[in-house]
């Protein structure tokens, strides 16, 4: 889109915030880069160009406005949208990949060589892997001095600097401030009145209906794992160098997060994993703009517009979880989920993480290693949860979030005990593909013929072709038609 100057200056003129994060405006007289609903006098029309991300700002020379702060901005729903390599290069990215391995390491997880992947991103994005993993690397800074009391040394390595200096002279760089000062600016920028707990604000594009969106996590919580508490969705998290803990609750123009963490260099990544899991980068002006097309689901849409799809923070967790849930209710799915946590899960070591968050959810190793005859369920599952847990835990199934959707659903479908419901729903969920589609779901089924549409898997299918990109949301809205389809465990009262 930065390359439509017209429709970029109309959006700019317009303080249109559905745009945030699509592209950045860089303003020439004062070398400054902003979202396109900075608050801030719009600048003349020659004095304005347009960069794809804030890295390739960033790279041009631009700071951060301090007034709109565009490095806060909702990410591009392209990432999550699109299953090609740049998309995937940019959710690995995302999730903390570079500052990790490197770009080799990156490389390696997605197949190419470091200089195909360096040409495609600086193609589209105007930017290579190490901008892109830099300008995280502030943004995650600034997150840390801002609403943290860690020391600046403490904060620079957590951030993932390889130095001070570095770090010192990368916040001067892109916020115009030393990180001293940005801390002293900081609204509210004291301790946080937990200690060792962050408190941040997860923007989102608007509107964003949290009904289904926490109340589908809420409904089918794993006790010990997850649980809705005082208006909270609270989980465990496990992160690269540690675990953490994570409560998000819906506001109005936001969604709050406070994060509990063993090791703060997990920050970004479990921004990333929480943004993914309540899917805060969905367009749903789009998504809602074609659903609407159809006239048996315009009357879902108009009254809760912007319902997003329910992901996950590991997709691995959700593949087994997907696999305790066939062919039972979602009380029963939850209920052996809950004794495979109490017997094989690993215990949360987090002081202050209250409520009933006791364990992580196994890890794939972890199940595999266990003997079958431990798993108590029927034999047809048990087998079909070995030979998934096996898959995963030897590399066999890969579904992280840089994942080829296709390949995946391949070796999915290749799996015995693994149908066309349980692939689905890994792969929406998991995979966070936007056009999965569960025909063969009861509760879509029922909720298709009362609305009259057609009832039958291969049916249903055939007419769903046209709410194709966004086939996943229109799963949402026809769940939420369906009362029965919250039985299993009561729907928590969720509101803004």
């Amino acid at each position: 889109m930065h390359t439509d100057f017209d429709r970029c200056v109309r959006a700019v003129r317009s303080k249109d915030a559905r745009f945030d994060g699509w592209f950045f405006t860089a303003v020439l007289t004062t070398r400054i880069y902003c979202r396109p609903s900075c608050p801030a006098v719009p600048p003349k029309d020659r004095n304005m160009t347009f960069y794809p991300s804030a890295a390739a700002a960033q790279q041009a020379g631009f700071r951060a406005c301090k007034r709109c702060r565009p490095d806060a901005s909702p990410g591009s729903p392209r990432w999550n949208e699109r299953a090609d390599l740049v998309a995937r290069a940019m959710r690995l990215i995302g999730d903390g990949t570079v500052d990790r391995e490197g770009v080799r390491g990156l490389a390696d997880r997605l197949g190419y060589s470091t200089r195909q992947i360096e040409r495609q991103l600086r193609a589209e994005l105007g930017a290579g892997p190490l901008a892109l993993a830099r300008a995280q690397r502030a943004q995650t800074a600034r997150l840390l001095i801002e609403t943290s009391a860690l020391p600046l040394a403490d904060v620079a390595f957590a951030a993932g600097f390889s130095s001070i200096r570095t770090f010192n002279e990368t916040v001067r760089e892109v916020f115009a401030l030393t990180p001293t000062e940005l801390r002293t600016r900081a609204s509210g920028g004291h301790p946080p009145a937990i200690p060792g707990t962050l408190t941040l604000r997860l923007p989102f594009r608007e509107p964003l209906c949290p009904d289904n969106l926490f109340g589908l996590l809420a409904a089918t919580a794993v006790p010990g794992v997850e649980e809705w508490r005082d208006g909270a969705y609270h989980r465990t998290l496990r992160l690269p160098y540690g675990h953490g803990t994570v409560a998000l609750s819906p506001r109005p123009d936001h969604i709050d997060c406070r994060l509990a963490l063993t090791d703060q260099r997990d920050l970004a990544g479990a921004i990333s994993r929480c943004r993914r899991l309540l899917d805060l980068d969905a367009d749903p002006e789009a998504v809602d703009g074609l659903l609407r097309t159809d006239p048996r689901l315009a009357p879902l849409v108009e009254k809760s517009p912007g319902r997003r799809v329910p992901r996950t923070v590991d997709a691995q967790e959700l593949a087994v979880r997907a696999v305790l849930g066939q062919q039972v209710s979602a009380a029963a799915a939850r209920t052996l989920a809950a004794r495979l946590v109490a017997a094989h899960g690993e215990p949360l070591a987090i002081p202050g993480a209250g409520g009933g968050l006791t364990h992580l959810f196994p890890s794939a190793e972890a199940l595999a290693a266990l003997d079958p005859a431990a798993l108590a369920m029927p034999a047809g599952r048990r087998a079909t949860l070995v030979r998934t847990v096996g898959a995963l835990a030897t590399g066999e199934l890969a579904l992280g979030v840089g994942s080829d959707w296709v390949q995946a659903r391949a070796r999915l479908a290749a799996l015995p005990g693994i149908g066309p419901w349980t692939a689905g729903l890994i792969a929406m969920r998991g995979l966070g593909d936007p056009d999965a589609f569960l025909p063969t779901d009861l509760g879509v089924r029922r909720a298709a013929a009362g609305l009259g549409l057609p009832a039958t898997p291969a049916a249903l299918t055939r007419h769903a072709t046209a709410w194709r990109p966004w086939r996943a949301y229109a799963v949402q809205y026809l769940w939420s038609a369906d009362d029965r389809y919250w039985t299993a465990t009561a729907r928590p009262s969720v509101t803004c």
